[in-house]
Formats: C-alpha cells, sequence, structure tokens
C-alpha cells in the first residue's frame, strides 16, 4: 500500500471516528483502537504487536483531540478544579502502571479484554444504564486510588476515560455538566502519561513497522487528528437530529459486534 493511500485510509479513519464520537457522545477510543487493528492488519503489521500498536496510538490522538476538548469546558467553567487536582496523582500513575501491564500482555490477550471491556459498555448502553447522581465527598486517599483505577483501565484500552470517570464524579455529588467538564479534563493527562510511556515501552521493537516510533504510528496519528476534529462536529449536528434512543441502540449494536469480534 503506497504512503499517500495509507494516509488518505487514516484521513477516513478519522473523519468517521470523529462523526462517531460526536454523534454518539463518547470518545474516539472506543472506535479509533478497533479500526486501527483493522487497519494495521491489512498493511502487514505483525498481529503480536498490532493491538498495542493500536492503543498508544490512539491514546495518542486523544492528547490532542483531548486538549480541544477540556478547554472548551475550561473555558465554559465545568471544570471543578478541586476533583481534577485530587486525582490527578492517581490518573498519572495509573495511566503508567496500565501501560506496562498492556505491554506485558500479548496481542491476543489484551485484544480479548479490550472485546469484553467493549461489550460491557455495549450493555450499558443498550439497558440505557446512566450513573446514579450521589453525595458522597471521598477524601484525597479515595480520590487518588479511584484516579489510578481510572488511569490504569484508560490507558490500557486506549481510551479517554469519560466511560469511568463521568459515573465516579457523578456519585461524588457533581452536576452531569461538571463531571462531563472535569472527565474531560482527566482524559489529557491519561493520554498523555500513556502515550509517552507506549512510545517507551515500544521503543526499538524488532516488529515495528516504518513511520512509528514505539507504540505509536505517526502516520495514523496525524490522518486521525487531521479529520476527527472538524467531523466531531458533523456528528454533533445529526445527534440534534436522530432520535436518542436510536442512537444509543445503534451504537450499542456497532461495540457488541465490536466486542465479540475481538473475543473471537
Amino acid at each position: 500500500m503506497s504512503l499517500i493511500a495509507t494516509l488518505i485510509g487514516y484521513l477516513a479513519l478519522g473523519a468517521a471516528a470523529g462523526t462517531m464520537a460526536g454523534l454518539f457522545g463518547v470518545g474516539g477510543g472506543l472506535i479509533i483502537v478497533p479500526a486501527l487493528v483493522f487497519a494495521f492488519g491489512l498493511q502487514g503489521v505483525d498481529a503480536g504487536i498490532a493491538m498495542h500498536l493500536a492503543v498508544g496510538t490512539s491514546l495518542a490522538t486523544i492528547v490532542v483531540t483531548g486538549a480541544s476538548s477540556a478547554w472548551a469546558h475550561f473555558q465554559k467553567g465545568s471544570i471543578h478544579r478541586p476533583w481534577f487536582m485530587a486525582l490527578l496523582p492517581g490518573l498519572m500513575l495509573g495511566a503508567v502502571a496500565g501501560v506496562f501491564v498492556a505491554g506485558n500482555l500479548s496481542g491476543g490477550l489484551l485484544g480479548t479484554l479490550f472485546g469484553l471491556f467493549v461489550l460491557a459498555v455495549a450493555v450499558k448502553m443498550a439497558l440505557g444504564l446512566t450513573p446514579k447522581a450521589g453525595a458522597a465527598r471521598p477524601g484525597k486517599l479515595t480520590m487518588g486510588v479511584a484516579g489510578v483505577a481510572i488511569g490504569g483501565i484508560s490507558a490500557l484500552f486506549g481510551i479517554g476515560g469519560g466511560t469511568l470517570t463521568v459515573p465516579w464524579l457523578s456519585r461524588c455529588g457533581a452536576s452531569m455538566t461538571q463531571a462531563v467538564g472535569t472527565s474531560a479534563a482527566c482524559g489529557l493527562p491519561i493520554a498523555l502519561f500513556g502515550a509517552v510511556t507506549f512510545v517507551v515501552v515500544g521503543w526499538g521493537h524488532p516488529l515495528l513497522p516504518a513511520g512509528a516510533t514505539g507504540f505509536v504510528m505517526w502516520p495514523a496519528f496525524l490522518g486521525i487528528v487531521i479529520a476527527s476534529v472538524p467531523f466531531a462536529r458533523v456528528g454533533a449536528r445529526l445527534a440534534h437530529v436522530l432520535p436518542a434512543h436510536v442512537l444509543r441502540l445503534a451504537f450499542a449494536t456497532l461495540l457488541a459486534v465490536v466486542g465479540i469480534r475481538f473475543l473471537l
């Protein structure tokens, strides 16, 4: 496959990921990771590292898209700074730990775990399960432990962490606006520390394809970042046109298919 054809393919992937992220209201990692695994397979990337390369590249793209989202929420005043600062040390530590866990897993096992995670998210969306509001006021230690768990799982699967952070903050008493805004801010350190650690963990791996530094594929990163941001706006516009329950069930079905495909 020529360089131009490859870049066009990554641009198309970014457009699709951005549209679906805007349409379904979730981070692009759940879309980008399986799509990259498929794309890397077409390019002949060794199956032993394709999953690691997809997760690392997904986190690298979230650094850019997450920064844009976090800045928008900051301008609107929807980031709860004390909660963010309480979670931050754990998020950074967890992200690094999650990558080292991923680095010690085979590509097949990492893919299986990703499939199970995606199926769990699909069930949650299909049943319309929403985070229950609470009034808990956890201390710094509890918030730190929660940050480690959120950062570790998110980095392991190449996502920004909103799937985990929003429910946790809702239980802590945050309004949905605060939970989403603070979650967007939390996604940035997860993605940054996770992506950098994936570069370090994969540095010099003998199976790496051209264009990769560690477990980050730069042509894919470039194509996805260029296309995903503007197409996320397209998806957001579509979301205001299509019925909410149809969107939820459609995305749950898509995730279920992806999850089963990884398990098989």
